[in-house]
């Protein structure tokens, strides 16, 4: 009998250790499976993480890509001309960037400096009132190309044939024509220099002085005898006598002022951002290297070349703006 309770004690010890066993691992596997889980689930993020930075890139590309760049230009041209001529300079341009670029006429001067300050442009064909009232919007903007003629520009006092005017002061009591109320070179720096030399456009001519809306309307204006007087812009003037646009023999030029900065082309704000980087440069390397024969666009702005210009140049135009009450 004691040997029977002996036995049966020592199975009993061997059950208890066997249970202690099993306990200690199952205590101690689970630890080791978290463990392999982490491991796991961390290479599978590192291995997704690539994959999402690409589609993202993509997505960025796909978006610029897809954008159309958009030109526009103060409209003091014929404005089938100007439909040719820009339109012509569009798809040379858009070959030159790779990028889709599309002209947008604008009705007036103030339409095309608003949609700018919109973002609605990218790349505007300005004068140097516009551009002064686009900075003054929009401050990253960027004038960074002219016409060598640009940097000397005048404007042009013209009269019916004989009327024998020599001289700024003599427009007194005679019927005068401005071009576009937004024009530098047919408005703003004419009324300047009327002021400058005592005259008052306003009260000095024969009634209130008339807008035109473009250098062609004002010569026309003259000629026809509806206005004894006027200003245009010197190479739009020189342009229509050598082609033979101008009847010499009705109007003729009196006065040319003193130089001053003109025409520009302007980048607005954040191109890179919206089209890629590089896309700002691109577009002022393609048109500081125009020659004559790339694109119509260089006949209708008479110039063989663009050079280098910046926002400063244009400080006086807007000293001028200022005084007057024109800068926006």
């Amino acid at each position: 009998m004691k040997k029977y309770l002996l036995a049966l004690v020592a199975s009993f010890a061997l059950f208890l250790t066997a249970c202690s066993a099993n306990s200690n691992n199952a205590e101690t596997e689970p630890a080791t499976t978290v463990e392999e889980e982490a491991t796991v689930e961390n290479e599978s993020t590192d291995a997704d993480q690539p994959a999402a930075e690409e589609e993202e890139s993509t997505e960025a590309n796909d978006t610029a890509e897809g954008k159309v760049f958009k030109i526009g230009a103060i409209p003091d041209f014929d404005q089938a001309e100007m439909e040719d001529a820009f339109n012509d300079f569009a798809d040379y341009l858009s070959k030159e960037i790779g990028q889709p670029v599309e002209f947008v006429p604008t009705v007036d001067y103030a339409s095309l400096v608003t949609a700018f300050d919109r973002g609605e442009i990218q790349l505007a064909w300005f004068g140097g009132l516009t551009v002064t009232q686009a900075l003054n919007k929009v401050p990253e903007a960027e004038a960074f190309a002219q016409r060598p003629s640009d940097q000397e520009f005048k404007s042009v006092f013209i009269q019916q044939k004989g009327l024998g005017l020599t001289d700024i002061e003599d427009l007194a009591g005679k019927s005068f024509s401005f071009g576009s109320e937004s024009s530098t070179s047919g408005h703003l720096m004419p009324r300047y220099f009327m002021t400058e030399a005592g005259l008052n456009p306003d009260e000095d001519l024969d009634g209130a002085p008339n807008y035109s809306g473009s250098h062609d309307k004002t010569y026309k204006l003259v000629e026809s005898g509806a206005f004894q007087t006027g200003a245009v812009n010197v190479q739009y003037w020189e342009k229509a006598l050598n082609e033979g646009l101008v009847d010499d023999t009705k109007v003729e030029e009196f006065y040319r002022t003193p130089d001053f900065y003109d025409y520009n082309w302007t980048l607005n704000k954040d191109i890179d951002t919206e089209f890629g980087e590089g896309t700002a440069q691109k577009v002022k390397d393609t048109i500081l290297n125009m020659g004559k024969d790339d694109s119509k666009i260089m006949d209708l702005l008479s110039t063989e070349s663009f050079i280098e210009t910046k926002n400063e140049n244009y400080d006086l135009i807007k000293q001028v703006a200022e005084q007057l009450g024109m800068l926006n």
